[in-house]
């Protein structure tokens, strides 16, 4: 079996071709190619980590869509002044179909 973890989005992700993966936001319209970095390639009992062998491996994906992450609550209060602020937050992610590893 051949798989790859690649750098995407600030964290790393392992994948195999035809794996749906959820990473941070990345530019490009649906249906776009993206290539991803490589940091490690097992290719059954021959694994590759060294970086000269590593830029001759190419890891390409697919924009499948743009998802939004779950709401994440922000409430901040100080005791005995009344103060209090609640904010909400959902990160933008983009949903990717790995098409290739070569």
């Amino acid at each position: 079996m051949v798989y790859a973890i690649v750098k995407a989005g600030g964290r790393q992700e392992k994948v195999s071709v035809g794996d749906v993966v959820v990473v941070d936001q990345l530019t490009g319209q649906v249906g776009d190619s993206v290539e991803l970095e490589p940091v490690m390639l097992v290719d059954g009992d021959k694994v590759t980590t060294g970086s000269e062998d590593l830029g001759k491996v190419t890891v390409t994906a697919e924009i499948v869509r743009a998802e939004k992450g779950p709401k994440i609550s922000i409430i901040k209060s100080k005791n005995k002044t009344g103060y209090r602020k609640r904010m909400g937050h959902r990160s933008k992610l983009t949903r990717l179909k790995v098409t290739g590893i070569k």
